[in-house]
């Protein structure tokens, strides 16, 4: 199963429809069609960044695990408690073969956990029947096993996602969705939680937290799901909530952008409450906003802009200082006309300069050596030159990389590339340098 952005795995994903003006157009994850083409060099011109730094002794090198639609773990549904926990602790001596220091594991893929959880059922992609005990604890022992090799654990979460499906009556019976029907809305394929209701947005923060108090997690990880992705020609339907919520907004907009900068805000309050040691970080698509759609956004045509797209303000996420780090995915190649990596690098690094927010890129190890994705990633150096790039942006505090199936089989050599050109040795992750 081809993943369609990055986080979607299922037909109708996120990220799916990156349309752009102009000479060409960006599809899924970066892919070019029409008449842009892809330069693959590094530009010249370095005037804007700070001289290459030396070896860092401490930088985020980081992998996603993304266990929706069993994408890089379980391999599949139905593996015995055994077979499962061999995987895993193979994904993580991956990690720690390739120099990296952090897995980002997805623990709350939809609207289920990966432990057990007194709100919400086990998650499917275990056993193949959601809410049947699979036998073991997978967050914990995952916690664990990261932990002796040295090794930080992002638990990420998804705040919304309900079921990659419409069907309220194929979850689990006592499925908080099915019990609060109310809290629920179809849209392009798929169930989500409204967040536009209080109820929704304390039940979804009490979920995720609980992971939090029970386990010696380094991190809470969001990806890059808020308000779902634009599908054509369909409303989310969220127009009762707005008539009683609403009244002090401007336009339905706003509003939203409101509601998720609570999602946001409340949740990092909640966490420093609890354990002020963890980090919260946030994995945005790579694109705030165009420039033609505001002077202050990137050089980029994207179709999707996160702040009037997803109703998620990145930028001032940041600003306030609500999150500890972001991971923007810078899902394209050096020199695509629509969204140019090395475009896109200098205006993150700008805006976490001066901020304290940790800023790590994420990297589309998925695309290398994919054929259904511009010429730049047939080459095996592409990957390693974005380090080269971001290496002359002081800001930029290291790199994740999607993900974990591909960090391990690495089809054209790409992250082979990456650990030669750029980890000689293992370091120790930001926070603990």
């Amino acid at each position: 199963m081809r993943p369609i952005g990055r986080r979607g795995f299922v037909t109708g994903a996120a990220g799916a429809a990156l349309a752009v003006t102009g000479g060409g157009a960006v599809t899924g994850a970066g892919a070019l069609t029409g008449g842009g083409t892809a330069a693959a060099a590094v530009p010249e011109a370095r005037d804007a960044r700070a001289p290459r730094r030396p070896h860092p002794r401490c930088a985020f090198r980081g992998m996603w695990i993304a266990t929706v639609a069993n994408r890089d773990w379980p391999s599949r549904a139905g593996l015995t408690a055994e077979e499962q926990r061999a995987e895993l602790v193979a994904h993580l001596d991956t990690a720690v073969e390739r120099r990296l220091n952090a897995v980002v594991l997805q623990v709350r893929p939809t609207a289920d956990a990966l432990w057990p959880s007194p709100y919400e059922p086990w998650a499917q992609y275990l056993t193949g029947t959601q809410g049947r005990d699979p036998g073991w604890d997978p967050l914990g022992t995952a916690v664990e096993e990261a932990h002796a090799r040295g090794l930080e654990l992002h638990a990420w979460f998804n705040p919304y996602r309900v079921a990659n499906h419409t069907d309220p009556t194929r979850l689990v019976a006592g499925h908080p969705a099915r019990l609060h029907p109310e809290w629920v809305l179809p849209y392009g394929g798929k169930l989500y939680y409204n967040p536009g209701l209080p109820e929704v947005r304390a039940f979804v923060q009490d979920a995720m937290l609980d992971a939090l108090r029970r386990y010696d997690i380094d991190a809470v990880h969001w990806d890059d799901y808020f308000y779902p992705y634009p599908v054509a020609g369909q409303v989310f339907a969220d127009d009762e909530a707005y008539a009683r919520y609403g009244g002090d907004f401007p336009d339905k907009a706003s509003w939203r952008r409101n509601n998720t900068d609570l999602l946001v805000s409340e949740t990092a309050a909640r966490i420093k409450a609890l354990k002020p040691q963890v980090a919260f970080g946030v994995s945005p698509f790579g694109v705030w906003r165009n420039i033609a759609t505001d002077p202050e956004g990137s050089d980029t045509r994207a179709g999707v802009q996160t702040y009037d797209d997803l109703y998620a303000d990145t930028r001032k996420w940041i600003r306030e200082g609500w999150i500890d780090y972001v991971v923007p995915q810078l899902y394209w190649n050096i020199g695509l006309p629509a969204a140019d990596y090395a475009k896109l690098l200098p205006w993150w690094d700008a805006v976490v300069r001066g901020t304290g927010v940790g800023l790590y890129i994420g990297e589309a190890l998925y695309k290398a050596g994919d054929p259904a994705h511009p010429a730049a990633w047939q080459d095996p150096k592409e990957l390693s030159r974005h380090l080269e790039l971001a290496a002359g942006y002081r800001a930029v505090g290291g790199h994740c990389y999607f993900s974990a199936k591909e960090v391990a089989a690495d089809p054209i050599g790409a992250m082979t590339t990456v650990v030669a050109d750029h980890y000689p040795t293992r370091v120790r992750p930001p926070r603990q340098g």
